[in-house]
C-alpha cells in the first residue's frame, strides 16, 4: 500500500538560515502517516475505544538527503514495508519534484492503555496487507 500527502513549507517550519528545521521532518511524515491511516477507514479513536490499542512509533531511521526551503512544495510518499502480528514498518519519502530530501524507515506498534506492546488487531492487519 502507497500514499502521498503534499506539504508546503511555511516560514514557522524553517530555521533561522530558512531551511526546514530536522524536527519538522518528523512531523510531516507523522501528518503524512494519519493521512494514510485515515484514506485506509482506519478510525484510531475507535481502535483505541473497541480494541484497547493505539499506534506508537517505536522506532524511526532518518537520513537527511537535501535540505528544503521555505515556500517549498513537498510530497511524502509512504508505502507499507512489512506487517506482523505484533507491527508495522513503513518507508517514508520527502521529495521536491523529482530531488529526494529526506527518508525514514518507521516501526509502528500497538500498546494498550497501561502502555504495554499489544498484537495489532486482526481486521487491522488485513487492511495493512
Amino acid at each position: 500500500m502507497s500514499h502521498s500527502f503534499p506539504i508546503r513549507v511555511y516560514y514557522e517550519d524553517t530555521d533561522m538560515g530558512g531551511i526546514v528545521y530536522y524536527a519538522n521532518y518528523l512531523k510531516f511524515i507523522e501528518r503524512a502517516r494519519s493521512d494514510w491511516v485515515r484514506q485506509m477507514g482506519i478510525d484510531q479513536l475507535e481502535m483505541m475505544e473497541d480494541d484497547g490499542v493505539i499506534f506508537a512509533v517505536r522506532r524511526v531511521e532518518a537520513d537527511f538527503h537535501m535540505p528544503a526551503g521555505f515556500d517549498d512544495e513537498l510530497v511524502v510518499h509512504t508505502k507499507t514495508v512489512a506487517v506482523t502480528g505484533a507491527r508495522l514498518i513503513v518507508e517514508q519519502q520527502i521529495m521536491r519534484d523529482d530531488e529526494l530530501l529526506f527518508s525514514a524507515q518507521v516501526t509502528i506498534v500497538c500498546i494498550n492503555d497501561t502502555g504495554q506492546p499489544a498484537r495489532l488487531p486482526a481486521n487491522i492487519r488485513l487492511i495493512l496487507h
